[in-house]
């Protein structure tokens, strides 16, 4: 089975999470899909970069989902949510996903 790198699970995560909640209109299912991309994002950090990047990766994480609420009323919410994916995906890529 091919290996999905933890940049696009992070990623996916966020973008996914913003867009369940906007269509379903339920905040709780777009966090549930949040977390659960998040956890699976943050096992993977772990087993690939250890545990202090995983736990720098997660904070970004967080921060990337918080920081997005207050950009999107600079820029828009789907600019806003792509742009904290992205730099997550980078994070991501650069400390867990570049060496394997």
């Amino acid at each position: 089975m091919a290996r999905v790198p933890s940049a696009v699970v992070a990623a996916g995560g966020l973008v996914g999470g913003y867009g369940v909640a906007r269509w379903t209109k339920k905040r709780q299912l777009g966090g549930a899909v949040l977390a659960v991309a998040g956890a699976a994002a943050a096992q993977q950090w772990r087993a690939r970069a250890g545990s202090k990047a995983a736990g720098a990766l997660s904070a970004a994480y967080v921060a990337a989902f918080a920081g997005s609420h207050p950009l999107a009323k600079k820029v828009g919410a789907w600019p806003a949510v792509f742009g904290v994916a992205g730099a997550v995906a980078l994070a991501s890529w650069a400390v867990a996903d570049r060496k394997a």
